[in-house]
């Protein structure tokens, strides 16, 4: 299965996200911002980084990209996209996600071990993991803190719709300690944790086994490679 990295100005973690799609078992296919043509790839990652310098809003610029625009009209025919830190921020501002981030809580930028637990695991890119499962996975964000109205957070909770929420403490002080979401159907996954920083022995969070021994960023990509075979 090919699955699409697309690198913007200001991109820095497609290298990783193609690494992770290849150890998974996946062929990644790099895309340019710049190009509509998303080479028939069956689902699509939009890192983390700062696009365009992050000017305006952090992904304002890059949801006007050809390449983004394309995702959005592909993502509506049932196209799996995950949207990881920056690229999560791309979704919102393409409105593929509803609600907003904003700076964090504290004013820092955050880069942490980050614990989370699996809220929804019926989503194209979350199928692999047990429904209430405890995860560890790497966060870096300055602009992390997921808001919305009331309604819309009463939406998604009673829609399922949040897929990870953070434990032991709020970095960033998201809404409802939200720390990943999707669409209504389930095909569209952005966080601000980056599981393409926790797919190999050796490099990834430290667990009880091992000092950076921590996986389970690989199952973000074995799951939608999964839910691509089964579709």
């Amino acid at each position: 299965m090919k699955i699409g990295v697309i690198t913007y100005p200001g991109t820095l973690d497609d290298r990783d996200a193609q690494r992770a799609i290849r150890l998974a078992g996946g062929t990644p296919v790099p895309l340019w911002h710049a190009d509509s043509d998303l080479k028939k790839v069956d689902a699509v990652v939009l890192p983390g980084g700062f696009s365009y310098g992050d000017y305006l809003r952090c992904g304002a610029i890059a949801a006007q990209a050809p390449a983004t625009q394309e995702v959005v009209k592909l993502a509506a025919q049932g196209l799996p996209v995950l949207g990881i830190c920056n690229g999560f921020q791309v979704l919102v501002e393409a409105h593929l996600l509803p609600g907003g981030l904003i700076r964090n809580e504290k004013q820092h930028f955050i880069c942490r071990d980050q614990k989370l637990r699996v809220e929804n695991n019926q989503t194209a890119w979350t199928n692999l993991f047990d429904k209430d499962q405890e995860i560890t996975i790497p966060l870096k964000n300055g602009e992390g803190g997921y808001i919305a109205s009331k309604e819309t957070l009463k939406m998604l909770e009673a829609e399922n719709r949040v897929v990870f929420r953070y434990l032991d403490l709020n970095p960033n002080g998201s809404m409802s300690d939200i720390a990943g979401l999707t669409n209504e159907r389930g095909n569209v996954l952005g966080l601000m944790p980056h599981p393409e920083h926790a797919v190999e022995p050796g490099f990834g969070p430290d667990t009880d086994i091992a000092m950076r021994s921590g996986t389970d960023g690989l199952k973000f990509f074995e799951s939608v490679l999964k839910a691509l075979v089964n579709a």
